[in-house]
């Protein structure tokens, strides 16, 4: 059945080693420094010849969030692949789920060509490759984004980072791949391993159809051990069919006639069986591990992308990028903070400025406040003593003695000083 398989349309090994480009290779392959040069070790080397590989045998490249692993396969010589090498993703970021767009810091899932030109041995993250997002399926959904990458430095803002070393092996990898006549490799980004188990954990998941289209072309690899030839149409990828006639797949148009090898449709229809048996197995038991966390589509991109430029303003922004809970809610860290960049650095000093000048406006309006009540002061002062000097001068003219009244409820005792003072001015008007 493998043979036959082999033969039956699965091409991308074929196309991928015809009509090399070496003046491509030599741009991508010989300007870069030593380290871009770094040869497989004589270990790495005997491992390929045991496994029926050649140093320059054609690679392929496979990734699995959830598991942080990116794995290397090489091309046997019975033109199936077969892993070689496994590697700890030591920095990534975002959630599970596809990339939507520019700023949500979301790492690709998807399948990707990486060609020499991709290749940048002059990296400030030590070495990298451009897994080649958005591909066609993206731009087709209207997703985008740049510079999404494979590279060292341990250090991700939506690409997969691998130590230095590490990175110097795969690009290695990649670089001999290239020189021995391969023109393009696939990469293959996926949330998990796509097991009927883990399928089942995230079965509720918003992302849960879209990855569920993904698991063809795994499950069609996982049949084969040969990379699956992908295309789109419809806005949706279809993996290893052969359109009639002169028909073409086009991104966003009708899916042309086509079929699969025969062999290839027996063997997953097979496959599909056990594997649908499986799945209702898993989702009866519950989720023994709880499923990770999930891009909540499109709505939270553009929130976490609204981050993203904030925080390359150099903003104070929460430390974390928000979080889109299942109910719509968001969710934000409290503490606060800048990156500490030229960008950052800029922006604090302007924030500086804003509050200095903010609070010396504050404090010549206390000042202001402070003059008028001063001024309202001294002239409710002055007013009092223009009164009392009126009622000096009444006195001296009349030769009468003011009294305040008593109030009202008073009531005067005999032989008061009240009464003594009112004979006085009986006395004084009537005489005695």
């Amino acid at each position: 059945m493998i043979t036959n398989l082999l033969r039956a349309g699965l091409v991308t090994a074929a196309v991928a080693l015809a009509g090399c480009n070496a003046s491509d290779i030599e741009q991508v392959t010989t300007v870069g420094t030593v380290k871009a040069e770094k040869q497989l070790s004589a270990k790495r080397v005997a491992e390929l010849q045991k496994k029926g590989m050649t140093r320059t045998s054609p690679i392929i490249a496979r990734i699995f969030k959830e598991e942080a692993k990116l794995e290397i396969w090489k091309q046997k010589t019975n033109g199936r692949y077969d892993i070689v090498a496994s590697y700890n993703i030591c920095k990534m970021s975002g959630k599970l789920g596809p990339k939507f767009i520019e700023g949500d810091r979301q790492a690709p899932e998807g399948f990707y060509t990486v060609r020499p030109s991709q290749m940048n041995p002059n990296s400030s993250y030590h070495l990298a490759f451009n897994i080649g997002y958005p591909n066609a399926y993206d731009r087709a959904n209207g997703r985008g984004g740049t510079n999404l990458m494979v590279h060292g430095g341990c250090s991700s803002s939506g690409c997969f980072a691998v130590s230095d070393q590490e990175i110097e092996e795969i690009y290695a990898f990649g670089r001999e791949a290239f020189r021995g006549g391969q023109t393009e490799f696939q990469v293959q980004s996926f949330p998990f391993r796509m097991t009927a188990a883990n399928m089942a954990r995230y079965r509720n998941d918003p992302n849960f159809e879209f990855w569920t289209m993904l698991k063809e072309g795994y499950d069609q690899f996982e049949l084969t051990k040969v990379p699956p030839k992908v295309d789109v149409c419809e806005k949706r990828y279809v993996f290893n069919r052969i359109p009639e006639g002169t028909a073409t797949f086009s991104p966003t148009g009708a899916c042309p006639p086509s079929a699969q090898p025969n062999t290839l449709t027996t063997a997953y229809q097979s496959y599909a069986k056990n594997y649908d048996a499986a799945f209702a197995v898993a989702a009866k038991k519950g989720d023994k591990v709880p499923p990770k966390p999930s891009i909540a589509g499109l709505n939270e991109a553009n929130i976490v992308s609204d981050w993203t430029k904030k925080r390359a303003r150099g903003e104070r922004i929460s430390i974390e990028p928000p979080s889109m809970n299942a109910d719509g809610t968001v969710t934000q860290t409290s503490r606060m903070g800048r990156i500490d960049s030229p960008a950052g650095r800029k922006q604090a000093a302007l924030d500086a400025a804003a509050a200095k000048k903010a609070q010396d406006e504050a404090d010549k309006a206390a000042v202001e406040l402070a003059k008028a009540e001063e001024k309202k002061r001294l002239a409710e002062e002055t007013q009092a003593a223009e009164a009392a000097a009126k009622v000096a001068e009444t006195t001296a003219t009349t030769g009468e003695q003011v009294v305040e009244p008593a109030s009202a409820d008073a009531t005067p005792a005999e032989g008061s000083g009240f009464l003594s003072g009112a004979r006085k001015r009986i006395v004084n008007i009537f005489g005695s």
